[in-house]
């Protein structure tokens, strides 16, 4: 069997999480958080749109972390991001951390907006 190194490039891998936290490239955030390509952020949940909007054209998919279950954003959120080209997948924030690690191993351009568990 042959092992490959995983890379990440600019972005950090999610390390861990748990209650209303995430470790993210050796660092703790005590928060809702924005990770991708351009670093970690904390994150005004659904209400702070305007950070997800920024990623339009610089992101193919934008997975949102809903929490411990999986929940509908609201469409106040989600449709501005629809209509500005950005893909969103919406889902747990565990499932999400796991999706978005593995996309990001693979060099694709994307982003995670999690809210704590």
């Amino acid at each position: 069997m042959r092992l490959n190194e995983v890379t990440y490039n600019d972005a950090k891998p999610i390390e861990g999480y748990g209650p209303g936290f995430f470790r993210i490239g050796g660092e703790v955030f005590e928060s809702a958080v924005l990770t991708g390509a351009d670093g970690t952020h904390a994150w005004g949940g659904f209400e702070d749109r305007d950070m997800l909007l920024a990623l339009a054209g610089q992101v193919d998919v934008l997975f949102i972390g809903t929490g411990a279950e999986i929940a509908h954003i609201p469409s106040a959120l989600r449709d501005p991001l629809e209509e500005a080209g950005v893909g969103v997948e919406v889902m747990s924030s565990p499932a999400a951390a796991r999706t978005y690690n593995v996309l990001l191993s693979e060099g694709r351009r994307i982003a995670l907006a999690m809210l704590p568990v």
